[in-house]
């Protein structure tokens, strides 16, 4: 087993800015001063809380929400989705520092066929390889993810539906089963708590999650992880898809061309793997601290690297140049990553395709010995 950078504990999927001073301003209002000063009277109370503020933003909306002239259904909505996400919250803690990789595909395929045997193998690496595997815990190509990996490795997010909802049989009954009442909540855990996703051939299901997925990495709305769709040995599914994509999407310039960094399509399970693990060979995470792309790093670079890069992907810098550092002042509230090497430069914030090719470049990049 080839040694797998441990992923952050703190996680943030959206990359979002590092956080400044107070929310207090951003915590709002009931529209009641006296039941303002309760609720925060409560969050004061509350021992263990490790944003009190955002613990009083959340009762205030809560308190807003009780008091609106909102129909049952819609209150019921509101709780479970935050209930769902809570419990899934609980089950993934454990495994917090661990990297995953998600897998999709079609409930309706075969042990027999070559798309689950595929599957099967490619669980099966990626656990070699230190990783474990999110499936949607149902049959066909769910079951041959939750197979591979094995129920030690594995997570499942079922979805509770008339048919097709029975959990397969290598993740029924574990600790890491999650039900979800709601896709939505559902696809969520899938992607925050995913390091790469991976699409076998499937139904409307699957073109959902993977497109869902290319949509937030290149809006910028989810941070950047592989993306890698498999077809079994001489499969023309995806290959296929992706002519579509370029035939139709890029010739009427619906996207861009650089927006084909953002996946790789492939019919070899260890061509798959590799496009997995060389993703963080040297790349770690990122995060923004105002304008400012923090990339940090596994390993330092070499002298000269930062400028070649700087030079080779100029058009990604908004000002200022790059360089290579330690951790910002404003990231104290990651400790986990305190001791890694910085690449940081103001980032222009648009064409992800083009930030996907910078990653694939550092994990090239020559480094100190």
């Amino acid at each position: 087993m080839s040694e797998t950078p441990r992923a952050p504990v703190e996680r943030d999927f959206t990359a979002a800015p590092a956080r400044t001073g107070s929310r207090r301003s951003f915590t709002g209002s009931t529209g009641d001063a006296g039941l303002d000063a309760r609720i925060g009277e409560l969050a004061a109370s509350i021992p263990g809380v490790r944003e009190p503020e955002m613990l009083l933003e959340l009762l205030v909306t809560g308190a807003r929400i009780g008091r609106m002239d909102i129909a049952p259904g819609e209150f019921k909505l509101f709780n479970r989705m935050l209930k769902e996400l809570r419990h899934a919250e609980e089950v993934f803690k454990p495994w917090r520092n661990v990297r995953k990789v998600s897998i999709f595909g079609s409930a309706r395929t075969a042990p027999e066929e070559p798309e689950y045997k595929a599957a099967v193998d490619f669980a099966r690496r990626m656990r070699e390889e230190g990783f474990m595997t999110i499936t949607g815990a149902g049959p066909g190509i769910m079951a041959a993810g939750n197979e591979g990996a094995g129920r030690e490795h594995s997570f499942g997010l079922n979805i509770v539906l008339p048919f097709e909802a029975a959990a397969n049989e290598f993740i029924a009954g574990d600790e890491k089963l999650v039900a979800f009442n709601y896709f939505f909540t559902r696809k969520l855990t899938f992607v925050k708590e995913s390091d790469a996703l991976v699409g076998f051939p499937g139904g409307f299901g699957t073109m959902d999650e993977v497109f869902e997925s290319l949509t937030l990495i290149q809006t910028g709305k989810s941070a950047i992880y592989p993306i890698v769709v498999v077809d079994a040995k001489g499969g023309t599914y995806w290959k296929f898809w992706s002519q579509f994509i370029r035939e139709h999407l890029l010739r009427l310039r619906l996207i861009s061309e650089t927006d084909f960094a953002l996946y790789k399509v492939t019919d070899d399970v260890e061509e798959a793997v590799e496009e997995i693990t060389r993703f963080y060979r040297v790349f770690h995470s990122y995060r923004y601290v105002g304008d400012k792309l923090v990339i940090r790093l596994n390993k330092r670079l070499a002298d000269g690297e930062t400028d070649r890069l700087a030079g080779d992907f100029a058009d990604l810098i908004k000002s200022g140049g790059m360089t290579q550092r330690a951790a910002l002042e404003e990231e104290g509230d990651e400790p986990g990553t305190k001791d890694l090497p910085r690449l940081v430069f103001r980032h222009q914030r648009r064409d992800y395709g083009r930030l996907r090719m910078l990653i694939d470049a550092i994990n090239t990049a020559a480094l100190v010995p």
